[in-house]
């Protein structure tokens, strides 16, 4: 676990707990404000989807892909500092929380594709 790095601590519980104990809902939100709650609510609502090209985080106006913690919606773009770790849209942190306690919708199928079709 990382002192110096609080993504990584709760990252770390998570990982061990295997599930959202209040502890660590407490700790993501005291650190990611409205952020986690939004991130938790999506994990719960089931809108992190993964599939062969991407991981895709359902939105409330549109769906977000999710790389390696970058995210193509509007506050990754604008309001996220990029040298801060700590620094992660609700949709990246809810795909973190998701792949830590089994709540991804998997899809065996290419993400371009589907988006071609919508």
């Amino acid at each position: 676990m990382s002192d110096s790095n609080p993504v990584e601590a709760w990252e770390a519980r998570l990982e061990e707990a295997g599930r959202l104990t209040p502890d660590i809902v407490e700790q993501i939100t005291n650190l990611h404000d409205d952020r986690g709650v939004q991130a938790i609510e999506a994990v719960g609502e089931g809108r992190v989807k993964a599939y062969q090209d991407f991981t895709i985080v359902v939105g409330y106006d549109d769906e977000y892909i999710v790389e390696d913690r970058g995210c193509t919606c509007k506050d990754s773009e604008y309001n996220l500092d990029d040298d801060d770790p700590t620094a992660l849209c609700w949709h990246a942190l809810a795909v973190v929380i998701a792949r830590r306690v089994g709540h991804v919708d998997y899809h065996d199928m290419w993400y371009s594709e589907v988006r071609e079709l919508l």
